[in-house]
C-alpha cells in the first residue's frame, strides 16, 4: 500500500505547491531555529500555497501558549515536537485540534525507553537519529536495526521515520522498517531549505509506488 509522506523544511511557496502537485500527505516549516527558519508570516504564504494538505510547524523549545500563537499566525494543522515533549503538552495541543507530532531521537536500542510516554496517546510518533547538539534536520540515517526494534515497540501506532532519507534510500528503509510515514528534508533538497522538485517528485512516487 502507499507510504505517506512529509516533505519539510519548507520555505518557499513554490516549493510548497510542487510538493502538493506531486501527492506529499503533509507538509513541513521549521520554527525551531537553523537554514530552513521560516517567520510566521512566510508559513502562512506555504499554507496558501499547500491548499488542502495539512502544514506541520516544526517547534523545539516554545511553550503551548507560544505554539498556538504561531498556529493562529501562520494558520498550521499541526506540531510537530522536538526535545522530549512532555506527553501533556502533547495532549494539550491535540485538546486544541492540532495534529501533534512528538519527535522521539535515538542512537540505541537502549534509547527505545523514550517512546514510552506516547504510546498511551492517539498521535502518530516520529523516530530520528539522535545526534548531539542537534534537533534534527541533520540528514543522518537511522540504523535499520534500531528503526526495526522501534517499529515495534510503536505497535499499534503511527510511526514516522526520518533522518537521512532520499529518493535513493526510502524504498529500502520502507521495506525493511515499514512504518506508515516518511519525513524528508535535506534528501530532497539542492541547498538547505531550497527544494528540488525533481527529486521530491521522485521521492514521493517511490512512496506511493510501494
Amino acid at each position: 500500500m502507499p507510504i505517506l509522506a512529509k516533505i519539510c523544511g519548507l520555505t518557499r511557496p513554490e516549493d510548497a505547491a510542487a510538493a502538493v502537485r506531486h501527492g506529499a500527505t503533509w507538509l513541513g516549516v521549521i520554527f525551531a531555529g537553523g537554514p530552513r527558519l521560516v517567520s510566521p508570516a512566510r508559513a502562512r504564504e506555504i499554507v496558501r500555497a499547500a491548499g488542502q494538505v495539512p502544514v506541520i510547524g516544526v517547534f523545539g523549545s516554545q511553550g503551548r501558549e507560544e505554539i498556538l500563537q504561531v498556529r493562529d499566525q501562520a494558520g498550521l494543522s499541526g506540531a510537530q515536537l522536538h526535545g522530549e515533549a512532555p506527553a501533556c503538552l502533547v495532549a494539550s495541543l491535540r485538546d486544541e485540534g492540532l495534529i501533534v507530532l512528538p519527535v522521539v531521537r535515538v542512537a540505541s536500542i537502549a534509547d527505545l525507553a523514550l517512546l514510552d510516554p506516547y504510546l498511551g496517546l492517539e498521535c502518530p510518533v516520529l523516530v530520528e537519529p539522535r545526534i548531539e547538539g542537534r534537533l534534527g534536520g541533520t540528514g543522518v540515517a537511522l540504523p535499520f536495526d534500531v528503526a526495526r526494534h522501534a517499529r515495534v515497540r510503536l505497535t499499534g501506532r503511527t510511526m514516522v521515520l526520518a533522518g537521512g532519507l532520499t529518493p535513493e534510500t526510502v524504498a529500502e528503509a520502507i521495506r525493511v522498517v515499514q512504518p506508515e510515514m516518511v519525513d524528508v528534508s535535506s534528501g530532497v533538497e539542492q541547498i538547505p531549505g531550497i527544494k528540488d522538485h525533481q527529486r521530491m517528485a521522485r521521492f514521493l512516487e517511490v512512496c506511493h509506488c510501494l
